[in-house]
């Protein structure tokens, strides 16, 4: 566990000034403990963000032991303004690895793989992908890092992403059970025992790695009360918000969501921007997937899982709506 030096460079936000009274309690519990962590941050052309990203990490009122920011084949400055804090401060490492030009979910999760590889001789109870476009609040890991302390079944946490657009934060919708793929830490225990992410050629590797750490009888959370900034809108960094919604209906046949759920999933977003139509794009997806025969690729087993837990959720709320 590292404490964060006072004097280091700090995020726009400011100094951290003391814990928000919902987390006091939690915060000074986990004083008390070993807090120690590592992060892993895939980085393609990120100059326009990540040094905002950096600034909110070296502001944490808990340090991680060491950070691997791995610029994924970068020709703009990334590399440049990641070097410049690395020489500030020494937990910062940056690997550069080279790639296709074109981007892809299957180079992230090579570039995590890499990153995870340079942990190798690092004491750490607890490891976290962060995106490159991402802020947090001062005490956001020591106030995660809280929760796993204070239960031993949580394998997954992060806290809710808002994404930056309208010129405001706006909430993704996240199941209680659930944490997005920008911000997602694992108990280390939990990650290698799932086998640490899937490459699976495509995007939703983060949402394997959640079906498969409750597969193994962790538990996940999503903790609402913890805000984190996405400085742009989830799935539009390769593309606009409706092509990222039919890649997302895809991907999600290919896992293996159940045709029902999948349906209730694009209904129950008919609300959110751009209206109506992400939900139509998401379930156009789905079902160019299904027309096209692709195949699943998870194994059968973790789709068997998966489904059960889909179903179970549809009739609970078929019997809530009932008897209500």
């Amino acid at each position: 566990m590292k404490k964060r030096d006072d004097s280091s460079e700090l995020s726009p936000s400011g100094p951290a000034g003391p814990a928000p009274p919902h987390l006091s309690g939690v915060v000074s519990a986990a004083k008390e403990s070993r807090m120690a962590y590592a992060l892993i941050t895939p980085a393609h052309n990120e100059e326009a963000y990540i040094e905002k990203t950096i600034q909110s990490v070296v502001s944490q009122t808990v340090l991680p032991d060491m950070w691997v920011v791995v610029s994924d084949g970068s020709t703009d400055g990334t590399d440049g303004i990641v070097a410049k804090y690395a020489a500030k401060h020494d937990f910062i490492k940056l690997v550069r690895i080279d790639r296709d030009p074109t981007r892809d979910f299957g180079s992230a999760i090579r570039a995590i793989n890499t990153g995870y590889e340079q942990l190798k001789g690092v004491e750490y109870d607890y490891v976290g992908n962060l995106d490159a476009d991402v802020v947090l609040e001062p005490n956001y890991y020591q106030t995660i890092l809280a929760k796993f302390q204070a239960n031993p079944k949580l394998g997954l946490a992060g806290g809710l992403v808002c994404d930056c657009h309208w010129n405001k934060a706006c909430p993704i919708f996240t199941a209680v059970d659930s944490v997005g793929g920008p911000i997602q830490m694992f108990r280390r225990e939990c990650y290698e025992q799932i086998g640490g992410h899937t490459c699976i050629g495509m995007g939703g590797y983060d949402t394997v790695a959640e079906i498969k750490t409750r597969m193994h009888g962790w538990q996940v959370r999503t903790f609402p009360e913890i805000k984190v900034l996405h400085l742009r809108r989830t799935g539009t960094a390769t593309g606009s918000i409706l092509s990222a919604r039919f890649r997302q209906g895809k991907m999600e046949r290919r896992i293996g969501y159940h045709a029902l759920f999948e349906i209730a999933k694009c209904l129950s977003r008919v609300r959110e921007r751009p209206y109506l139509l992400g939900g139509v794009f998401r379930l156009s997806g789905y079902c160019w997937s299904f027309l096209r025969r692709e195949r699943s690729v998870l194994p059968a087993d973790v789709t068997a899982y998966l489904r059960g837990e889909q179903l179970a959720k549809l009739k609970a709320l078929f019997k809530c709506r009932r008897f209500t």
